[in-house]
């Protein structure tokens, strides 16, 4: 019977610990806005993208990453942001939109640097 109340109480702390990891939203501020809502998983949360953001409302302890960034650049085109507890940096911001940047043809090249 104790063992099942300590099992179950660290069942309980592990899905509190997940849920406090998770925290606030990440935002992905798109330097040009998307045609229309688009929904899509990276860094394992669920991004759901409309004007010009991409919001993850239930991110996980690894959404935001620079990986991340970049999956969002690849799909939605450049970023000019990238927010959750802290920003992205300026030279991880650029590296991010690498290849959103080529795509477009250098348009926007100026942003990445930025």
């Amino acid at each position: 019977m104790k063992l099942q109340i300590l099992a179950a109480c660290a069942a309980l702390v592990t899905f509190s610990a997940g849920s406090a990891l998770a925290g606030d939203p990440v935002t992905a501020k798109l330097a040009s806005p998307v045609a229309e809502k688009t929904k899509f998983i990276a860094g394992g949360a669920m991004f759901n993208c409309e004007a010009d953001a991409c919001v993850a409302l239930a991110p996980t302890s690894q959404t935001f990453a620079a990986s991340t960034c970049k999956a969002i650049a690849d799909k939605v085109g450049v970023v000019a942001s990238f927010e959750g507890r802290k920003t992205l940096d300026a030279d991880k911001l650029a590296g991010c939109n690498a290849k959103a940047v080529a795509k477009a043809g250098g348009a926007g090249t100026q942003l990445a640097k930025q």
